[in-house]
């Protein structure tokens, strides 16, 4: 029986030596071929290895910090518009090309410079290349702070979904609208209608947040905690837009923000520190936002 079993073993390692060419008759073409095949497998095999190190180190070298995810938010403030289904793909199923990108698509910035005090995103709806709707604004801040390569799964979906979704992602931590207590930077607010993400909250109850509304991309106050509209984080978000986007400012004065934006918004919050999807050595969360603001703008 043994026996039996080594001739048969030993039967395909003369085959297989055969086939590779050793005990082949001399052939100076299938050997060099041999050699050929062999090399190009190795090359083969330490491409696909430099190629897999590569997206490996890119996807490492992506910083996701506190910080980051909301200078990444700024980025389209300023000079990108408000346009319905902007973000989302033809078929209105999930996140277009922009929003799986590395960066501001210059579309944006082309389209925004061409309008004036009058834009009426109704007009615009589902020219979906041209600017950002709130939920493709989120999902295009949450993929460039994730992801170091283009074209991979996005984030976007309907806001309502948003913030719930994301917990269940492993991002943070959620809160239904009735049981929201406080806000911190970066929270990411989204009810039915709409989604924003916080930049930070003030001593009357305001907060500053940043999202997309019509007309665009900017940054807005909410009403303090009594309804009043002149809150503390409406002149924090009227400052900063004069200061830095001082052409969008003239076009488009900013709004204060109604109390609903207070009220009536699930909220997720990051898992921030050792075990958590980002970091924050700054210490924003712990910061009102005036002190954040100064962080992000680098001031």
């Amino acid at each position: 029986m043994i026996y039996k079993k080594l001739k048969k073993y030993l039967g395909i390692v003369f085959s297989v030596l055969i086939f590779t060419g050793i005990f082949a008759s001399p052939d100076i073409n299938a050997s060099v071929k041999s050699q050929k095949i062999s090399k190009d497998l190795y090359s083969d095999k330490m491409l696909f290895e430099m190629q897999d190190n590569k997206i490996e180190n890119e996807q490492k070298q992506v910083k996701t910090s506190l910080k980051n995810f909301l200078k990444t938010a700024l980025m389209p403030v300023g000079k990108t518009m408000y346009v319905w289904g902007g973000g989302w793909n033809k078929e209105d199923t999930g996140a277009g090309i922009e929003a799986v990108s590395i960066g501001l698509s210059p579309n944006w910035e082309k389209f925004a410079k061409k309008q004036n005090k009058n834009y009426n995103y109704k007009k615009t709806s589902y020219q979906i290349h041209d600017g950002l709707d709130c939920s493709g604004y989120v999902g295009w801040v949450i993929y460039n702070v994730f992801h170091g390569k283009d074209g991979q799964k996005g984030y976007v979906m309907l806001a309502e979904k948003m913030a719930k979704e994301f917990s269940k992602q492993g991002f943070g931590t959620f809160t239904p609208a009735k049981l929201v207590k406080n806000y911190r930077a970066g929270d990411i607010m989204s009810n039915k209608y709409h989604v924003y993400i916080v930049i930070g909250r003030c001593s009357d109850g305001s907060v500053v947040l940043v999202h997309a509304s019509p007309p665009g991309v900017q940054i807005n106050g909410t009403v303090n905690s009594k309804g009043q509209k002149n809150s503390e984080a409406k002149k924090l978000a009227d400052s900063y837009m004069k200061k830095y986007y001082p052409i969008w400012y003239a076009k488009y004065p900013p709004k204060t923000l109604e109390l609903s934006y207070l009220k009536k918004y699930d909220q997720m919050r990051w898992n921030i520190g050792k075990n958590g999807v980002i970091q924050d050595e700054e210490g924003l969360a712990d910061m009102n936002a005036s002190q954040v603001l100064k962080v992000i703008f680098d001031e």
